[in-house]
């Protein structure tokens, strides 16, 4: 049992730790991708959100931030997941490829001055690489939540915020904070031209 105590406290240092590092290195690049998104939805564009498996789920969770709530009352915000559709994902996936699944969604649903924001850890999901591509060429505002060193996806998106650790889950643990924290800015400044 005092191993798994010792196993507990490593890995909560661990992921304290990292997060500690990205308020020297990302609390600008945060602010940035929030006012990015929040001029997009203010003017009615959509923020369009994909991932692989526990990045699907991330990418789920934020969109739901925004078009439910956060943190204060407001009106719904204008995101889609990517990833919730069994329907689109597997006549895509069969018919064509899994490399397919978001690209030909952002073709069909994208326009010029919406946001895809992809998530992976490695940087190097084909499907999440193809729908950065797609999204470029219908005039999307591209920014990536990467891992490791951003891999291939870094020199895809217009913005990157990169986690550059090795281990996927301390990756994953820093990407929905640095979500929840986007989704707060935006609060906050909806809350301002409530008041």
């Amino acid at each position: 049992m005092t191993d798994e105590i010792t196993l507990i406290q490593e890995e909560l240092r661990a992921s304290a730790e990292l997060k500690l590092r990205l308020v020297e290195t990302h609390a600008a690049l945060i602010q940035k991708t929030a006012d990015i998104i929040y001029q997009a939805v203010s003017r009615g564009s959509t923020l369009f959100l994909f991932g692989n498996g526990g990045s699907a789920a991330d990418a789920q969770h934020l969109a739901a931030e925004f078009v439910n709530r956060f943190r204060i009352e407001r009106r719904p915000l204008p995101a889609i997941a990517l990833s919730t559709d069994t329907s689109v994902l597997t006549s895509i996936g069969n018919d064509y490829s899994f490399d397919d699944i978001f690209s030909k969604q952002v073709m069909a649903l994208g326009k010029p001055g919406d946001v895809a924001l992809g998530i992976t850890t490695s940087g190097n999901s084909p499907n999440i690489l193809k729908a950065f591509g797609a999204a470029r060429d219908k005039g999307m505002f591209t920014i990536g939540l990467l891992g490791k060193d951003g891999g291939k996806a870094r020199s895809l998106v217009d913005l990157a915020l990169i986690i550059d650790h090795p281990d996927t889950p301390r990756i994953q643990e820093s990407h929905i904070t640095i979500g929840h924290i986007i989704c707060s800015l935006i609060d906050r400044r909806i809350k301002s031209l409530q008041a």
